[in-house]
Order: structure tokens, then C-alpha cells, then sequence
């Protein structure tokens, strides 16, 4: 399903999002969704543009990466009611878990799951707030795998096309739906 960017207010949301340089170092151009969540009407765009997607597929849990992943998917897995997992930074959650490192634009990191949080066979929807190198959601698609999961799509509002990460989720097995696409230095 294609959503027309004029009729939906795709190039709107788009707009809304801030772009920081040099953050958080030098010669990274950090876009920040923040004034998106801080309107309701984009916030409410951004979510229903999302419900809209996947109200009609068979979703049995949505799981977010830390931290911009779980606005973003608790609100999404809230109206597709569904349940709503955290892939957290490493140390963060309190129960047994699993872990996965993988690398960022500028260091390296490590996630976790809870390891009763994704019930082998379920269809899961992996949610954050961008795609740039894909190390973060390449790791959320391995915990999930893991614990037994099947990783339906990979959800996220922006995907940078100068960069791989991308390719690598496709490359990898999971399909990849982002609202707006350009290259990480616009």
C-alpha cells in the first residue's frame, strides 16, 4: 500500500522533524523527532499514518528500540491493541534477558529483551524512530529471533538512503516501511 505524501501530510511530518549538527559529535547531523511528539496533530499524523498500515495485518505485539522506538510503538501497539515490548539499552531492564551488541554511526552498544517478552512464533512488528546504519534494528531483529519470534516488518518514520541500513534489514530477511526517505545530510 502506497500513502500519497500530499493527501496524508507525509511531506508535512517530514518538515516537522529538527535537524541538530554536530550531535552528538562532530560531523553527525542528528535529526530529532521531538517537535513531531510535542504536536498533537503531528504526533496524532505519525501514529495514525502507522494504525493505518497495519490495522488490517496480523500483528500479535509490537516492540520498540530504546527510547524513541517506545513513544512511537506504545502508542502504535495502544490503538492496534497489541502488546508493547521494550528493547532496551543494556543494564536497563530489571527480569532475565538476552542481548545483542551491534554498532552505531559513532561507537558501539549493546540491547537487551526481556527473555519471556516475544512467545516463539509471534508475529511482531519492530518499531523505531529511523534508519541509518541499521545496527539498532539488525540487533532488535536478532533478539527477537532469538527468543523465537517473526519479525514481520521493521517500522520507522525516516530512512537515510545515503546509508545501508536499509539494504542491510531487507538483506536480511525483514521488511522495511519508512514514511520519508532522504539522505542523512538533509
Amino acid at each position: 500500500m502506497l500513502i500519497h505524501p500530499e493527501v496524508m501530510g507525509v511531506d508535512a511530518l517530514a518538515e516537522k522533524i529538527r535537524k541538530i549538527e554536530n550531535w552528538p559529535q562532530k560531523g553527525i547531523l542528528f535529526h530529532d523527532i521531538t517537535p513531531v511528539l510535542q504536536s498533537a496533530e503531528y504526533f496524532r499524523l505519525l501514529v495514525d499514518l502507522l494504525v493505518y498500515r497495519y490495522m488490517g495485518q496480523k500483528v500479535d505485539v509490537v516492540a520498540g528500540v530504546d527510547a524513541r522506538g517506545f513513544i512511537i510503538g506504545a502508542a502504535l501497539a495502544y490503538q492496534l491493541n497489541v502488546g508493547f515490548v521494550p528493547i532496551r539499552k543494556k543494564g536497563k531492564l530489571p527480569f532475565d534477558t538476552v542481548s545483542q551488541s551491534y554498532t552505531l554511526e559513532y561507537g558501539e552498544a549493546v540491547v537487551e529483551i526481556h527473555t519471556d517478552a516475544i512467545k516463539s512464533g509471534a508475529r511482531v512488528l519492530l518499531v523505531d524512530d529511523l534508519v541509518a546504519t541499521g545496527g539498532t534494528m539488525l540487533a532488535g531483529v536478532e533478539l527477537i529471533r532469538k527468543l523465537g519470534g517473526d519479525v514481520i516488518e521493521a517500522a520507522a518514520i525516516l530512512e537515510f538512503t545515503d546509508l545501508t541500513g536499509g539494504k542491510k534489514i531487507r538483506e536480511a530477511g525483514v521488511p522495511l516501511f519508512t514514511l520519508c526517505q532522504n539522505e542523512g545530510c538533509m
